[in-house]
């Protein structure tokens, strides 16, 4: 069945390419949107048909909402696909496009909204009886009131903006001294960040899991959920690693944590598809927050289940029924996500954009990689420094271990400082291989201490392997030579 004609993607890289692929295998046409950096870019020669948003700064091109609606309706694209970040959470831009009479594969705009706010979303799930961390019920106005909840609760606590996500505005904070400021810091953060001011008070756990589910949701009642992942490796409150499903999960914990995400989308009349996020420790799970959008580690939730997520929204957003059970659902070995980002991981993760002047992915079985880079690609300064996702499969989390080593260390990236080393790092940690990570993993010893001797290796290796280009180029420049000499010869 074709669900649409016409898909625009608002969105750039390597996930609008994924949704482009989804449309080519459902006979959708798809069209793109560039910026002025990204003229060349490949998702905009993947797509049938692409068109310029605006300049290099995402405001005035990818966040550029009436200019994108324009140009869907002028391209007669019927739906609108936000991919992740940029416009995926906005719930005026979905409002627009329902508005507008264009079709916005999500959620409803009123569900985007009111889970965009975690002070909103939290007091909702606790009603609905989802447990939460305890903290403050609303934003902070008095200073002495967020004196008295923190010292009922104990000290650490985590000071949060109550819009946008992505760690931006958060603040851990060890004894009273140091929370005057730090809410007022975060108050700042946030205005400047997100518009919103609004901050809020919650018990810090030192060293949680973070733990989501995959849901999906029809308009017509029913819902699912597609189990769990653990994105417990994370650098400035941002995943690097994703694994489904998680190494401590147990049947009776995921009974009841699933239960618990189910739940949330009920209350929050959720359509389409989403991850419910909670932090987990000493046995118990906390809410945490709904990410009313694709995710970009559902590509381990499709590995392990074999449903096409970015098919479903499609589906579900044109009004059809998901087409299975919650009974038909079952979990098929181990997937690994590593987000390859180009960053020096020695260096405080620093954004390190330029050209790549080497690329070659790895393959073989159960090997995906995610990507909108090739070689010669010139990686612009103005976007997110995510630059490629390698996915790894295998029927046990041991042997998908092992497959991720060795896709790595087939993966050739040259011209610019990446997180493969890292990577590489933590797959051969004792740690990691035991199943014990947290959310502050890379911040112990153990990692760092090995990541500079992974890091020369990776190097050494990535330009052994980059030797065979030199010898391809020679080999094709050769036979190059000879068909004009032999044309010449015919003539």
């Amino acid at each position: 069945m074709k669900f649409f004609e016409k898909i625009l993607i608002a969105n750039r890289g390597e996930i609008a390419i994924r949704v482009m692929r989804a449309c080519r295998e459902l006979d959708i046409d798809t069209v793109a949107i560039y910026s002025s950096v990204d003229k060349n870019a490949l998702h905009v020669k993947y797509a049938d048909e692409a068109f310029p948003v605006g300049e290099a700064h995402p405001s005035k091109s990818y966040l550029n909402m009436d200019r994108i609606v324009d140009i869907a309706k002028k391209s007669g694209a019927e739906a609108i696909h936000p991919g992740y970040g940029f416009l995926a959470e906005n719930y005026r831009f979905a409002r627009l496009c329902a508005d507008e009479g264009v079709t916005f594969i999500g959620p409803k705009s009123k569900t985007i909204q009111a889970m965009g706010s975690k002070i909103g979303s939290k007091q909702q799930m606790k009603k609905a009886g989802v447990p939460v961390l305890p903290g403050t019920d609303d934003g902070i106005h008095d200073i002495d009131m967020a004196k008295t909840v923190a010292a009922e609760i104990g000290y650490p606590v985590i000071v949060k903006a109550s819009a946008g996500g992505g760690g931006i505005g958060m603040q851990i904070v060890n004894d009273e001294t140091a929370l005057e400021e730090a809410i007022t810091g975060s108050m700042r953060i946030a205005q400047s960040a997100f518009g919103d001011p609004t901050v809020f008070i919650e018990k810090y756990l030192v060293k949680p899991r973070h733990i989501e589910f995959q849901v999906l949701a029809d308009e017509h009642g029913h819902a699912v959920h597609l189990f769990d992942r653990e994105c417990s490796i994370q650098r400035r409150h941002q995943k690097l690693v994703e694994e489904a499903p998680s190494a401590i999960m147990t049947p009776e914990l995921r009974e009841r944590m699933s239960a618990s995400a189910l739940k949330v989308a009920e209350a929050s009349d959720y359509t389409n598809a989403g991850s419910v996020e909670f932090l987990y420790s000493n046995g118990n799970y906390y809410f945490m927050e709904m990410n009313t959008r694709l995710q970009v580690e559902h590509t381990i939730t499709e590995f392990i289940t074999g449903i096409d997520l970015v098919r479903q929204q499609i589906a579900i957003a044109a009004g059809e029924a998901l087409p299975f059970d919650q009974e038909d659902i079952s979990i098929r070995g181990h997937a690994i996500e590593c987000r390859i980002n180009a960053e020096d991981p020695l260096n405080t993760f620093a954004a390190d954009p330029g050209k790549i002047l080497r690329y070659r992915s790895p393959g073989g079985p159960g090997i995906r990689v995610d990507s909108g880079i090739h070689m010669g690609y010139m990686i612009p300064p103005n976007y997110d420094s995510m630059i490629a996702k390698l996915c790894a499969w295998d029927s046990t989390r041991p042997e998908v271990i092992r497959r991720m080593r060795r896709a790595i260390s087939e993966y050739i990236i040259l011209g610019i400082k990446t997180t493969l080393p890292l990577h590489y790092a933590i797959m051969n940690n004792q740690q990691f291989i035991e199943g014990n990570t947290h959310t502050h993993f890379l911040q112990e010893e153990h990692i760092i201490k090995t990541l500079e001797r992974y890091k020369t290796d990776e190097e050494a290796r990535m330009q052994t392997l980059a030797g065979s280009f030199s010898q391809a180029n020679k080999v094709a420049a050769i036979t190059a030579a000879v068909n004009v000499y032999l044309q010449q010869k015919k003539g």
